[in-house]
């Protein structure tokens, strides 16, 4: 079976008690493992896929306590750098009464920025594996020049290149430079998913389909647009579109439903694979559903790690059941 890597950022999220409220105002939270990329690996593996991921954590209590959490997930932790340099990296959520949420992070570096280029391994990636990465160890730190070099390797080596630019603006000095870092990256990719919130900033167009056909530069050849409890999207090169509507649930966070979404769809990719160009749509709208449903799950459950759905769970959610 093919492997699934993620590279990036693993961290705490501290989760409030109460929603509703200015993070200011929030007098206790809960301690949750979270990190896009780790997001991503951990919902692979409790689909029952085979998942990895690469990146650096403090030598701390809290990256202890996220290996043990990626472990138990059933992710591939031997990838995972340790350091004395850095803390793990932390991130405050504030919930508003819609699930939604607002961050304050702590990292300034964190140990997911000193990871080195040096330290991406040669001979990882087989033809058939995945590799997947967000922008926000994008920015200018060792950390960046490593995904350069996991990206070459990986295609090098005959892997598919998945991008989820996952937009936070307070970790970057300002907006341009998040553009920039996401723009340098979005060529080298296969696989695009983005959501209707991040499309016009990226893009700088405010015209969706002229937003979406933008997308499609360097060896873009799927791109797939997410709109919350709207459904998902799927465009690809060659034109082919496909739409799917969401599924209404009783939302008690959204954090992590994104990463739960383009998880489901890269463990449908290496679960049954099939060339990127070969795709038609039948099988994109067979991925949609079940990435519709592994994202609404995870919406409705507090959390990130803790919340993403096992196959018999979105199996079942499927059935009605």
């Amino acid at each position: 079976m093919a492997t699934v890597y993620t590279i990036g950022e693993a961290l705490i999220d501290f989760i409030p008690a109460r929603k509703g409220v200015e993070l200011k105002q929030v007098e206790s939270f809960t301690k949750a493992a979270g990190g896009a990329p780790a997001n991503v690996a951990c919902a692979v593996a409790k689909l029952g896929g085979r998942a990895a991921f690469i990146g650096k954590l403090g030598a701390d209590a809290f990256g202890d306590f996220l290996v043990e959490k990626m472990e138990g997930s059933g992710v591939d932790v031997s990838r995972v750098l340790r350091t004395s340099e850095a803390n793990t990296a932390l991130a405050f959520v504030s919930l508003k009464e819609d699930g939604d949420r607002d961050f304050s992070f702590y990292r300034n570096p964190s140990a997911d920025m000193l990871l080195h280029e040096n330290e991406i391994g040669g001979g990882w990636f087989t033809a058939g594996d995945l590799l997947h990465f967000c922008s926000v160890d994008l920015i200018e730190a060792p950390v960046k020049y490593a995904h350069h070099k996991a990206i070459e390797l990986a295609r090098q080596a005959g892997a598919v290149i998945s991008f989820d630019p996952n937009v936070r603006l307070p970790l970057w000095p300002d907006a341009e430079s998040c553009r920039r870092a996401i723009h340098e990256f979005l060529p080298l990719s296969h696989i695009v998913k983005i959501s209707d919130e991040e499309l016009s900033f990226i893009t700088g167009y405010e015209d969706e389909k002229e937003a979406i056909g933008s997308l499609f530069v360097g060896d873009v050849q799927h791109v797939i647009y997410t709109r919350g409890a709207a459904g998902a999207a799927w465009f690809s090169r060659d034109g082919l579109e496909v739409s799917m509507p969401g599924n209404r649930v009783e939302v008690a966070d959204t954090t992590g439903a994104g990463d739960s979404f383009i998880g489901a769809v890269l463990y449908q990719a290496h679960s049954a694979p099939q060339p990127l160009e070969q795709l038609n749509r039948e099988r994109i709208e067979e991925v949609l559903r079940f990435a519709n449903a592994a994202a609404a799950l995870t919406a409705s459950r507090p959390g990130a790690i803790d919340a993403l759905p096992a196959l018999p769970d979105v199996e079942a959610f499927l059935r009605g059941e």
